[in-house]
């Protein structure tokens, strides 16, 4: 399936406008959910943070504008490529290595800039980066793993926006193997934080009920840009 002639709305200045005025009013609407995790870290879940009109088009222009590449694993001494596509930006160059593969962060586009303010004033954190991945149907999955990289800053929130699909997230604690899940709706904001990645696993499982595409969105801090 072809997703990349996805019509798109062009998203002017007048649409700018309009988008950044319904942020402001429904900024200090959106109150998350209670930890969903039991103990041992801190999941937050906000709901909807975008409207479905502004998750659409979000949607259809990141689809087209990002620069999107298969993604690349070593397991086992095998160079894997996955049908599921990344894409890695951040404040400056920064070389990012997970699964024994090493990515250097490209420029902020604007609408990255734009869902990166919103989700640091709903949350109150900052940001420096952001991986994208994008699922064309829910085939494509994320196996158990936690995002505990040392190029990362030790204990920092990592902010999920999710657009498309609703997909099923799951957490288990490495420990007790203790397990909780949630289901991620268009336009969606969940914020890991705290002890989550010392303590908990995370997955998106594969499903044959889900036929169309999703973009997730994760904000990150790197450590080397605050030395």
């Amino acid at each position: 399936m072809s997703l990349k002639g996805a019509p798109v709305a062009p998203i002017t200045e007048n649409l700018r406008h309009l988008l950044t005025f319904a942020k402001i009013m429904d900024l200090f609407n959106d109150i998350p959910d209670m930890n969903i995790l039991p103990y041992d870290g801190e999941v937050s879940y906000y709901g909807a943070v975008l409207s479905k009109f502004e998750s659409d088009i979000y949607f259809n222009s990141l689809l087209n504008n990002i620069e999107w590449r298969n993604d690349e694993a070593i397991l086992y001494g095998k160079h894997i490529i996955t049908s599921r596509k990344v894409a890695w930006y951040g404040d400056k160059p920064f070389n990012y290595t997970y699964s024994g593969t090493t990515k250097q962060a490209l420029p902020w586009i604007k609408e990255l800039e734009e869902i990166k303010e919103l989700i640091e004033i709903k949350t109150g954190e900052t940001f420096n980066s952001c991986l994208l991945n994008l699922y064309h149907n829910g085939d494509e999955g994320m196996a158990w793993h936690s995002d505990d990289e040392k190029a990362l800053k030790k204990n920092a929130a990592i902010a999920s926006l999710s657009l498309g699909a609703e997909r099923k997230f799951s957490f288990k604690h490495k420990q007790t193997k203790e397990s909780r899940s949630i289901i991620l709706e268009h336009g969606s904001l969940l914020v890991m934080a705290g002890e989550t990645q010392i303590n908990w696993t995370h997955r998106l499982p594969p499903t044959k009920l889900v036929k169309k595409a999703r973009i997730n969105l994760t904000f990150r801090t790197m450590e080397s840009a605050l030395s």
